[in-house]
């Protein structure tokens, strides 16, 4: 009997290099997994562009792209821009992949950031669920799977997957650590989780194939830690200038996205950074842009708190930060863009604070 035709994930090495801390999770599973900072902003929408494909195939990818926009606060514009955010070729010498969320904005433009190998089912969906943020469930340090190893690497080693041992140990065998993650309960009937035999695990575990979205698919991408339509996202954006008096935002809500927007008068070094008690993980976007990542970071700050210095140019930003707790965010200017000084630099000229963004 053939290996089932398997999609894999397109993980970054700063991620396979974390430890992967594993746990029994109670009552089971979780699937639909999203890796902690891959997902984009809420209400953004992310432009397609085609790399190659038939008439038909491309039609099969916005038909079930539409599956999850129909559900989630994103918008997908099949424009074929030169720098969408998702590109997508049809190689099917290359399988079916993705890379997961904004991971995408480390490809450089020229390349893709999914294949489309082969359009069984609701493979186009599944890869669409992953360019937005999910990873696969058996990924999960909760996953439950225990791999009958020799038998996984034997069958993967033919057709149609046709992968070697490290290719076998990086997109089966790895697992997020538990710090990497939000999940839901199991559900075997997640899009995002593929087919498995009993035969590859020790404890007889098996996976069927799913074609659609389930009621739990829909309910985890359009809720709170994902892309819910009850918030309006970048409209939200709280707008900061140097000098203006505070402005107050209520936070503290489970999965809760913060937006801030500034404005970089002129070319120079700026540094974010929260304060809280518990772990946050922010991004910056632009300049002029909501889909363009520059920076990202979990925890370079004060204890779990992230930190991004970076060089802008002038241009308009987008700050977002995922919390589960309050915190306070700081930006300030170091000035001018060029070789880092080593005398003290000058106190932040902009800064927000616990539930309220204040710029002083």
């Amino acid at each position: 009997m053939p290996a089932p035709k398997c999609c894999f994930d397109h993980i970054l090495p700063r991620d396979l290099l974390r430890p992967h801390n594993t746990a029994a999770g109670p009552g089971g599973r979780t699937r639909a997994i999203a890796p902690k900072g891959k997902s984009w902003i809420n209400g953004s929408t992310l432009r397609v562009r085609f790399i190659g494909g038939t008439a038909a195939e491309q039609a099969t990818a916005r038909e079930q792209a539409a599956w999850w926009s129909a559900v989630a606060n994103l918008k997908f514009d099949f424009n074929n821009a030169p720098d969408a955010e998702i590109r997508i070729s049809f190689d099917e010498n290359d399988g079916a992949w993705s890379t997961i969320g904004t991971d995408a904005r480390s490809v450089a433009f020229n390349q893709a950031t999914m294949n489309l190998g082969f359009l069984d089912g609701g493979t186009a969906a599944h890869e669409f669920g992953h360019a937005i943020g999910l990873a696969h469930e058996h990924s999960s340090p909760l996953g439950g799977m225990e791999w009958n190893k020799p038998v996984v690497l034997r069958d993967l080693a033919g057709s149609p997957n046709f992968w070697d041992e490290a290719t076998v140990q990086h997109n089966v065998f790895f697992k997020y650590s538990m710090d990497q993650i939000n999940g839901t309960a199991f559900d075997p009937d997640s899009i995002m989780l593929y087919a498995f035999p009993a035969e590859w695990t020790l404890n007889a575990v098996s996976t069927h194939a799913n074609d659609v979205l389930s009621k739990l698919d829909k309910e985890f991408i359009a809720g709170a830690k994902m892309y819910p339509k009850t918030q309006p996202g970048l409209p939200a954006a709280v707008n900061l200038t140097v000098g203006a008096p505070r402005l107050e935002a209520d936070i503290g809500k489970p999965g809760e996205e913060d937006l801030f927007r500034f404005h970089a008068d002129t070319d120079g070094v700026y540094v974010m950074e929260t304060r809280g008690q518990t772990d946050v993980y922010m991004k910056l976007f632009g300049p002029n842009s909501p889909t363009a990542l520059l920076e990202e970071d979990d925890d370079s700050g004060y204890g779990l708190n992230p930190r991004i210095s970076a060089r802008l140019m002038a241009g308009d930003y987008i700050v977002q930060v995922r919390h589960y707790d309050r915190y306070d965010l700081r930006l300030k200017r170091r000035g001018p863009a060029g070789p880092r000084r080593s005398r003290p630099l000058r106190r932040s000229t902009r800064r927000w604070n616990g539930r309220s963004s204040n710029a002083n």
